[in-house]
Formats: C-alpha cells, structure tokens, sequence
C-alpha cells in the first residue's frame, strides 16, 4: 500500500465464518438500460450479507456499484470500496462502508481489491468493469492466482464476450495448454454456490496432493 492511500474506517473489519470472507464484484458505474442489471446487483448484495460475505468494490456511490454496496450495508453485511482519488467526485462514495480506500491510481485500486478478496464477480459493465475482469482471467490464465472468477451474464449480457473467448479458440489464440478458467452463471443466485463448489474442489485437491520429507 503506497503512502498516499487514505483508509477510512467505520467500524472495524468482520469476516464471515465461510472459507470466504470477501468477494470483489466488478461492475459498471453506471446502471445500463435494463432495470434486470440494478435488480440484479442489489440481489447479489442481499445474498452477500445474509451469507456473511463482504464486498469488495470500486468504491462510487453510482449506477450498480452505488445499488450493490448500499444492498450490501442495509441488510447488515459490510462493504469495503476501493477509489482513486481522481474518482471520488466524479463518481461519489458511499459514506457508511466500513472501510474506504482512496488511493493514488487505477493500478493501486485493482491491486489492492485483488488483495482483498477471495474471489471475483463481474456484473454487467462498461470498459472498466471488462478490464479489470480480463485482467483477473489473465492471472488465472497464466497461473498467478486460483482464486474463482464468476461471469454473472444477466439477462445473456456477457454472452458476446464468451462469443469472442470461443473466436479466440477456434483461430488458435487460447489454447489446451493455456485455457481461461471461468465460471458462467445466467442467474444470480447461481454465483455464490459457484464460487463455493469451486473453492471446495481446489481445497481437496490441494490436501490430495502427496507432501515431501514429511510434509516439511
């Protein structure tokens, strides 16, 4: 964390009693054209907080962003957003997170939103909201994390995007050697139990896995 980040606190941090304590949900400032995307956001923040699952987002105050933290914070659960400071009047901030993180640039937000989390969903969204979810394939693409990446496509909105995935095989740019690890779920109620199927297999796994000297 550079010396220019500005952490605001409300109240100190909780994690629920899940393998998962917080998931990062990557979505669009704006709040799109269909009302399905704001309904859909605000029923993934109450599914968050019933479950005792943090949030982790961009930090605005607007669009679905705005929807999903204030979902999240009314049903009790907590919400940590994450904003560059050239962002904050722009987009707003939502007051009554318990953490907020002001920091000096777009790579120290994904970054430590990355930190963050223990796993990765994208709400429909703009540039931004694509970016950083391709940002997190690559990782996983090229093995820098394991942590569960969930294409929420409501109502079929990423389906272009994995239209383009399955372009990208079929011409030879994603191979069998290095495949895009992705989950995909049509509903929103589907993702949480996505993410926990997920992380459950590469917990048995890693505890499957033979250990060396002795587990030394």
């Amino acid at each position: 964390m550079t010396e220019s980040t500005t952490i605001i606190e409300n109240e100190p941090e909780s994690r629920g009693s899940r393998r998962i304590g917080n998931i990062c949900v990557y979505c669009g400032s704006g709040a799109g054209d269909d009302p399905l995307y704001d309904a859909a956001a605000r029923k993934f923040g109450r599914i968050l907080a019933g479950a005792g699952i943090g949030l982790v987002y961009g930090g605005g105050d607007r669009g679905l962003m705005g929807a999903i933290a204030h979902e999240v914070l009314s049903h009790g659960g907590t919400v940590t957003g994450i904003i560059p400071d050239f962002l904050t009047e722009r987009e707003g901030m939502v007051k009554e997170a318990q953490k907020q993180l002001i920091v000096p640039d777009m790579h120290t937000r994904k970054r430590l939103m990355f930190e963050h989390a223990d796993a990765f969903v994208a709400l429909p969204g703009g540039i931004g909201t694509l970016e950083e979810l391709i940002e997190q394939l690559t990782w996983v693409q090229l093995g820098r994390h394991t942590k569960p990446v969930v294409i929420a496509s409501v109502n079929g909105f990423w389906r272009p995007l994995l239209a383009l995935f399955e372009h990208m095989r079929a011409h030879g740019f994603i191979r069998a050697s290095l495949e895009v690890q992705y989950l995909v779920a049509e509903k929103i109620e589907d993702v949480l139990p996505m993410i926990e199927a997920a992380m459950e297999k590469s917990a048995a796994l890693r505890s499957s896995k033979p250990t060396l000297n002795g587990g030394l």
